[in-house]
């Protein structure tokens, strides 16, 4: 009788269990994203001279991902992948200008069609009209209609602001800011200020849950936008940068050669003065998400778009295949800071749509080829994937990675036009192979040492298997058996704009 007893209990309990879950009201979502904003430049990631205390705090209360991946170093390709969950081969944009096409499936298209409510403030690169999901969609146009129709506060007297941003047409040094000049605008009249307002409107007007934001920072992409209440709070001289060694001679792009030591610690200092800017304007959003009483039922993320590079391997941005651009920072808060801590899993981005799918209980579509990280979040597991894979297209680059080493490929074929090409073109074939446990630097290229030959056959089989599992038109791969043509012929772009 006794356990007869305890049986019905456990069952009814189960049940119980299960009703309260099933009609739990779902969470809503807020997702912020800074552009260019790399892990190791944050205070949550370890680094002393960060002033990111809004960030550090919602770590505080979050899941960090210590090894979280873009799939691609690149604004537009990595953003379209993933806010579907696929890879940038897969969706089909891998250049910068490229329009995300009508016919994928953003997370907003998911959870709109799953009853929630939908929001993009900021910086989409969707490159196109179209809203993809977003029923509210603010971006600069609306800024600048806003501001004109309130008109700019005045600059102080004598303040030297930042000129024009021209890439490319500029020296490196100006558009840069290598000066760390604020830009011509008080705080209050700033793009990021004017975003994060919304953003904070949006919350505490709530327009019934659930409710999935996206506010979406420029800061800190170059010309590394900081108002002018901001100017001189970093000293260029308190920054080292990086060494160079001959080992980096044959990779570092040809507009960054002339960089004097003074102009790099300067655009270090600008990048940081504009990282503080944009936390400030997190701390905006957090606070009105505390403050319209949703903390206690939102998931909360918070990425990068990617990494950046300041003055690694002589370079000042990403587009590339080094730790600085591709790894990036992922926070993802649970709903009351369930389960807060670290973790060094292996992770792409690619795997946040389903984890936040699963979180609003709404199916994964099957196109999807990210992962939930839920048995991450839940604090039952430390691993993820075997490997990571992050493309770039423009220079037919790919690298592939494990828990300790790393393997980069370079076609050698195409004479990048992203304005970071060398001095001396790249005319062959490039592998490199890094050890991140003892050289996390990526100093030391293990590729021409016979006892690694098989590690490298190894991963060029990996890398080989996943473009051809992840081509969006598989019928174009090439038959053939040689490896290296193969992987050449991938990663060769096949963009939808192209």
């Amino acid at each position: 009788m006794m356990r007869t007893t305890f049986f019905l209990f456990a069952i009814l309990s189960f049940t119980a269990s299960s009703i309260t879950a099933a009609d739990a009201p779902r969470p809503n979502v807020l997702w912020i994203c800074a552009d260019d904003l790399a892990a190791y430049t944050l205070g949550c990631y370890g680094n002393a001279q960060a002033h990111t205390p809004n960030i550090d705090r919602l770590a505080a209360e979050a899941v960090r991902f210590d090894r979280a991946y873009c799939n691609s170093p690149v604004c537009t390709a990595s953003r379209q992948s993933f806010l579907t969950g696929r890879y940038p081969r897969t969706v089909g944009v891998t250049q910068l200008k490229s329009a995300l096409p009508e016919s994928e499936t953003t997370l907003a298209e998911m959870l709109a069609a799953a009853g929630y409510r939908t929001g993009a403030i900021g910086k989409m690169h969707f490159n196109g009209p179209l809203k993809h999901g977003f029923e509210l969609r603010l971006d600069i146009p609306e800024y600048q209609r806003a501001l004109k129709k309130r008109g700019r506060q005045p600059l102080p007297d004598n303040v030297r602001v930042q000129p024009p941003w021209h890439p490319f047409r500029d020296p490196a040094s100006v558009w840069l800011n290598s000066e760390c000049l604020p830009v011509g605008l008080t705080d209050a009249d700033t793009s990021g200020t004017w975003f994060a307002r919304q953003a904070a409107d949006y919350l505490q007007k709530a327009p019934g849950q659930p409710f999935f934001l996206m506010v979406s920072f420029y800061e800190p992409h170059s010309p590394f936008v900081f108002p002018v209440e901001y100017r001189g709070r970093r000293d260029p001289r308190s920054f080292v940068v990086p060494a160079v060694g001959p080992q980096d001679e044959w990779q570092i792009p040809a507009i960054f050669r002339d960089l004097t030591e003074a102009q790099k610690q300067g655009i270090t200092a600008a990048y940081y003065a504009s990282a503080e800017f944009l936390d400030k304007n997190v701390g905006l959003v957090l606070d009105a998400l505390k403050a319209s009483g949703h903390d206690r039922d939102t998931l909360v993320v918070l990425t990068g778009d990617h990494g950046y590079m300041l003055g690694q391997h002589g370079r000042f941005e990403k587009h590339c295949s080094y730790e600085p651009a591709v790894r990036a920072p992922l926070v993802i808060r649970l709903p009351g800071g369930q389960h807060a801590g670290h973790n060094a899993a292996l992770v792409e981005f690619i795997d946040i749509v389903p984890t936040v799918l699963d979180r609003c209980r709404v199916p994964v579509p099957a196109a999807v080829q990210g992962r939930s990280l839920a048995a991450l979040l839940d604090g039952g597991a430390q691993r993820h994937r075997d490997r990571v894979v992050v493309e770039y297209s423009e220079n037919e680059e790919a690298m592939i990675r494990d828990d300790r080493y790393k393997l980069v490929y370079i076609t050698g074929r195409r004479q990048r036009e992203d304005g970071y090409a060398t001095s001396e073109p790249l005319t062959k074939r490039v592998i490199e192979l890094f050890d991140e446990q003892n050289d996390p630097e990526e100093l030391h290229d293990l590729a021409g040492q016979e006892e690694q030959a098989g590690r490298i056959e190894a991963f060029l089989h990996q890398l080989a298997d996943h473009l051809r599992r992840t081509a969006r038109q598989p019928e174009r791969l090439p038959e053939t058996d040689d490896l290296h043509a193969f992987i050449d012929a991938c990663l060769a772009p096949h963009d939808v704009g192209h």
